[in-house]
């Protein structure tokens, strides 16, 4: 009995995290095509590979210091309110391909 409690117990905790983990594409689709599927006031386009390539040169860290902060007409996070920076990676990722 012990070990199926501790094995519903690892399985929740599991399955939680899971809850909270984001994908690139669902969260590109939840708030970055505003901008980056047309390319609004200069946001490289999304899947533009010769677009991202000079900003994915300054590493992806750099790349998510400046979403949240913001740059040019993005604002301060992006439009991701809820978003962490493995997040706004996976994101950056999803964008640059």
């Amino acid at each position: 009995m012990k070990k199926l409690l501790a094995m519903t117990a690892v399985a929740a905790l599991t399955l939680s995290a899971n809850v909270f983990a984001q994908e690139g594409e669902a969260i590109y689709n939840k708030a970055c095509q505003v901008c980056h599927s047309m390319g609004v006031a200069g946001a490289p386009k999304a899947h533009d590979t010769a677009a991202w390539e000079p900003r994915l040169a300054k590493g992806l860290d750099a790349l998510v210091g400046s979403v949240k902060s913001g740059l040019n007409a993005m604002p301060p996070g992006g439009m991701c309110t809820d978003c962490t920076d493995d997040d706004y990676k996976k994101a950056i990722e999803f964008m640059s391909k």
